[in-house]
């Protein structure tokens, strides 16, 4: 059964709520762009900690299908069991990539 636990408005928030005994479901929302365009992106973010349980692991997948029912519209989806990976900066640099065209550069 999937519950909401969390709704707020800072990253940093969202990334304490991910410790070692539990998994949950992310829908994060990322501002990103380029100085000429700024627009919103959205990661679904599954988190899995080091010391949840093999079953529980197995029912991720499972738990993960009925959550996509309910958000369906994201730019990148993300498995992450690493805190490295949840850092914010990772999260947008991999968004951008999915994005497409980067004109980034073109404001050199």
């Amino acid at each position: 059964m999937a519950t909401k636990i969390e709704q707020g408005e800072e990253y940093q928030d969202f990334i304490q709520q991910c410790t070692d005994d539990i998994r949950l479901f992310a829908f994060v929302r990322f501002t990103t762009g380029d100085a000429m365009s700024k627009r919103s992106k959205f990661a679904l973010i599954t988190w899995i900690g080091e010391n949840v349980s093999g079953l529980q692991r197995a029912k991720t997948g499972t738990d993960k299908t009925l959550v996509k029912e309910v958000v369906q519209n994201f730019a990148k989806e993300f498995v992450i069991s690493d805190r490295k990976e949840l850092e914010e900066d990772f999260i947008k640099s991999e968004l951008k990539k999915a994005g497409g065209a980067n004109y980034d550069a073109q404001a050199e």
